[in-house]
């Protein structure tokens, strides 16, 4: 007897769509919700059903006049899987077109970095022995602020000898980053992490 089984959700969608598929048929709602009920759907559920199929894009459902008609052919389900298959490749190609331009401009930016033969590394260490060595320097003159005039004016003089090139050695450092950034094209975040420097890089004080 029609209805006597009780059909899971998945089923009554199955059902529905091998009416469809087998008559290659246009229905009314009527009509597609007494074949349904026919073939073991329960009534009360057959419309919801059908509109969800229609929202699935599994029926196609058109307004005529004041009925509305629904169909559904084997092939479309196969034509849509088909589609979406075809604009996956699409993505995928546009992908690699996307990788393939981040690789060259990677390689745009090594080459610049290659071009100042280790400079870069040469300048950080340097910048780094600076500051260490102002520090050391900053600190004996303060030990002899009392103390000899002549030595205190020649520590000071060699303090700011020492400020003066730490500040050119991070001139320089400044120098290859603008090059990256303007020549290269690179971000500034991106030119930081190639220089290894942060944000906050500046003078020292």
């Amino acid at each position: 007897m029609a209805g006597s089984k009780r059909m899971s959700q998945e089923e009554k969608r199955k059902t529905i769509l091998d009416i469809y598929h087998k008559s290659k048929e246009v229905f009314t709602e009527k009509e597609i919700c007494a074949l349904a009920t026919k073939a073991g759907v329960n009534s009360g559920t057959v419309a919801d059903i059908n509109n969800a199929l229609v929202d699935d894009g599994l029926v196609d459902k058109e307004k005529i006049g004041g009925s509305n008609y629904f169909w559904s052919f084997p092939g479309k389900k196969d034509r849509e899987l088909q589609i979406a298959h075809e604009n996956t490749l699409a993505e995928i190609e546009k992908a690699k077109e996307r990788v393939a331009e981040s690789q060259s401009k990677l390689a745009d930016a090594k080459r610049g970095r290659e071009d100042d033969d280790g400079d870069r590394a040469k300048k950080l260490a340097r910048k780094v022995e600076l500051e260490k060595e102002k520090i050391a320097k900053t600190a004996e003159l303060e030990k002899l602020k009392e103390n000899d005039p002549q030595a205190l004016a020649d520590l000071e003089k060699e303090v700011k000898f020492v400020k003066e090139a730490a500040h050119r050695w991070t001139d320089n450092i400044f120098q290859c980053k603008t090059y990256l950034t303007k020549k290269k094209g690179m971000s500034s975040q991106d030119a930081n992490r190639l220089l290894q420097i942060t944000s906050d890089f500046d003078y020292p004080e």
